[in-house]
């Protein structure tokens, strides 16, 4: 199983960043909260601090975990390690995804993301989810 964490980043008008995946990438055209894979010995804040920093030019304060999400894509199957992350340093740009976009959490609906994503979207509108969920 594979160790993925994303950053759940909230701005000052209650919107979450969301990220468009490239179109020639696993998932592309869908879009997710920032993030990537642990590298072996890293914990899990200094992988998000540093997958933050790669793809997005920020430097950011790791918060509250969310419920992690257990999901199959069939070829692999991953953990993704959700934080609420603040940006304290920099302002988001789309060096690794095709487009940025904030979104309030009434809106998420609008956009196509990637299906480990939507239990954590759930989470950010205060729905409840299962610990471990596997979707």
């Amino acid at each position: 199983m594979l160790d993925v964490v994303c950053g759940v980043i909230k701005n000052s008008e209650g919107q979450f960043l969301a990220c468009l995946r490239p179109a020639d990438k696993h998932l592309g055209g869908l879009w997710e909260f920032p993030g990537g894979k642990v590298d072996p010995g890293e914990s899990a804040e200094s992988a998000l601090i540093r997958e933050l920093d790669e793809e997005l030019g920020v430097v950011v304060t790791v918060g509250l975990p969310l419920v992690p999400v257990v999901w199959s894509y069939g070829e692999k199957m991953i953990r993704l390690l959700p934080f609420y992350c603040q940006i304290i340093r920099g302002i988001p740009r789309a060096i690794e995804h095709e487009k940025l976009a904030w979104c309030a959490p009434q809106n998420f609906n609008d956009l196509s993301w990637a299906p480990a994503d939507f239990p954590i979207l759930r989470q950010v509108r205060g729905e409840s989810v299962a610990t471990g969920e596997l979707t």
